[in-house]
């Protein structure tokens, strides 16, 4: 197996009951959902096909997490009509994000893993950008202590 190291400086992961509650965590695991959406974006060919197919096993890691103030507007307009106009309402949400995330994937084979180590990564959203690391390893010996998650067990949710 072959592992590509990812960081960056934050991340936040949106867990299902997230709508716009005042206080969100970050989820602090990926879904299958997530992974099959980190494949496709590094293997563009496996679009139009279900399922998650080269990413054996992964890994998040992270050292804290943050909370932070995101502010944010409604979806729909509100007519002020005494004053003739239209505006949309504005709120603070607060946010628990992952500081220093650390995100391992590993493959079945070098080529594949090369071609993700050339590539950046998002957890959920665009800002949420991690950056490969320029070594490869080449066994999961490399990183004692690493309980990593096999992608085949993910989908039997």
């Amino acid at each position: 197996m072959y592992v590509v190291k990812y960081t960056g400086v934050f991340g936040f992961i949106k867990p299902w009951t997230a709508v716009r509650d005042s206080l969100t965590y970050s989820q602090q695991f990926l879904t299958p959902s997530v992974i099959e959406g980190i494949e496709k974006k590094l293997f563009p060919e496996c679009l139009n096909e279900a399922g998650i197919h080269y990413i054996m096993r992964h890994k998040l890691c992270y050292d804290a997490i943050d909370v932070q103030m995101e502010k944010t507007q409604a979806r729909g307009w509100e007519n002020k009509t005494k004053e003739k106009r239209m505006v949309r309402n504005q709120s603070i949400l607060n946010r628990g994000v992952l500081l220093n995330p650390v995100l391992y994937l590993c493959f079945s084979e070098k080529a594949l893993a090369q071609r993700a180590s050339r590539q950046h990564v998002c957890l959920c959203r665009n800002e949420d950008i991690l950056f490969p690391m320029p070594e490869l390893k080449n066994n999961l010996q490399s990183y004692r202590g690493l309980n990593f998650v096999l992608v085949s067990q993910m989908n039997r949710f």
